[in-house]
């Protein structure tokens, strides 16, 4: 028969006890989120932000991204699959593995790899070359452990002059390449070159998250068309406010609706600065679309991309100090956005 007398051991494992329970009451109460709140979406940063392609300077290497994260107060990051960041021939099984180490020594989670693909080309040979990237990409956010790869269906590219990026010779090569093709086969052969990768990242237990970019695609409907044709587990959506065609509020929440469970991944972008009361001003149809989030149920990431041409400065473009801020204010942003929207 037990002793019925506690002894020192037996009492001080119910004093811990006692004393977790007071506090994580005591947390509960100061504001802490409650097992019956809706849940809020984290906030990334996507690693084209410091590419190299966009600002003078050079490119970040990613164990460097992964301490801005942790630095500015990100939650995890989102690694593009470009040289020299994360194009699968520089990421080898042995190298994700060291960076997956890396980031999880900072409680920096890697949750997904952007793909900067494009199915839609009418030559055989370059769809089938774009499905193979796409699948060494799925292979490699398996060894990130990372759960989703960003999609597109088309995708023009940059050129870079000086290392600066550029549309301007893309962009008109892209449309003169599709010119004279209907739009319907522009359609099937994304569908295509997406069904096959939606099958490798089934079998690898990751997650395609299809944006809502240009070209081929214009709205969230064009996703959810595609979704539902592709129609597979592993393909769902990620609807990005700033490229939406119209940001009213009522628009917004009928978008993060009409998506509901399928939404995947998502991006803000944007430059910040503060105004005469030291609050960073950012755009305003972030609030209705974080609240649109909060209301489907979403927790996943919205990751900051720094991804256009910017400012010059005396004829030249800014550098990575101009990066560097706006990656800073651009999550203290977001993290007032979401919190403005809590229960």
């Amino acid at each position: 028969m037990r002793n019925p007398i506690m002894n020192r051991r037996e009492f001080v494992g119910a004093s811990l006890a006692a004393t977790g329970t007071m506090l994580s009451s005591r947390a509960m109460s100061a504001g802490a989120q409650s097992p019956d709140a809706k849940p809020r979406p984290k906030v990334g940063l996507y690693s084209i932000t410091f590419l190299g392609i966009w600002y003078q300077g050079e490119a970040l290497p990613l164990e460097a991204v992964i301490d801005r994260a942790k630095k500015y107060g990100y939650d995890g990051v989102e690694i593009d699959g470009k040289r020299p960041h994360g194009n699968p021939l520089d990421m080898s099984k042995d190298r994700c593995q060291e960076l997956r180490k890396v980031a999880h020594g900072k409680g920096i989670e890697i949750y997904g790899v952007a793909a900067d693909n494009d199915f839609s080309s009418p030559i055989t040979e370059y769809r089938e070359t774009q499905i193979l990237y796409a699948r060494e990409l799925i292979r490699m956010a398996g060894h990130l452990g990372a759960k989703t790869v960003r999609v597109f269906l088309a995708w023009p590219g940059v050129t870079q002059e000086q290392g600066i990026a550029s549309y301007d010779l893309s962009r008109p090569l892209w449309d003169t390449v599709h010119k004279g093709f209907s739009q319907e086969q522009i359609w099937d052969w994304c569908r295509e070159g997406l069904m096959e990768c939606a099958r490798y990242a089934n079998d690898a237990g990751v997650t395609l998250a299809l944006q809502n970019h240009q070209p081929v695609i214009n709205t969230h409907h064009d996703v959810l068309r595609m979704v539902k044709e592709v129609n597979s587990p592993a393909l769902k959506a990620s609807l990005d406010a700033p490229i939406m065609p119209v940001k009213t509020a009522e628009y917004i929440r009928q978008a993060a609706l009409d998506v509901g469970s399928l939404q995947a991944l998502s991006h803000f972008g944007g430059e910040y600065d503060r105004d005469a009361d030291g609050k960073v001003k950012g755009e305003e149809f972030y609030t209705p679309f974080v609240r649109a989030m909060r209301e489907i149920g979403y927790q996943g990431y919205i990751g900051y991309e720094l991804c256009h041409p910017l400012p010059k400065v005396n004829g030249q473009t800014v550098g990575i100090d101009y990066v560097e801020k706006n990656a800073q204010l651009a999550a203290e942003f977001m993290r007032g956005v979401i919190a403005s929207q809590a229960d």
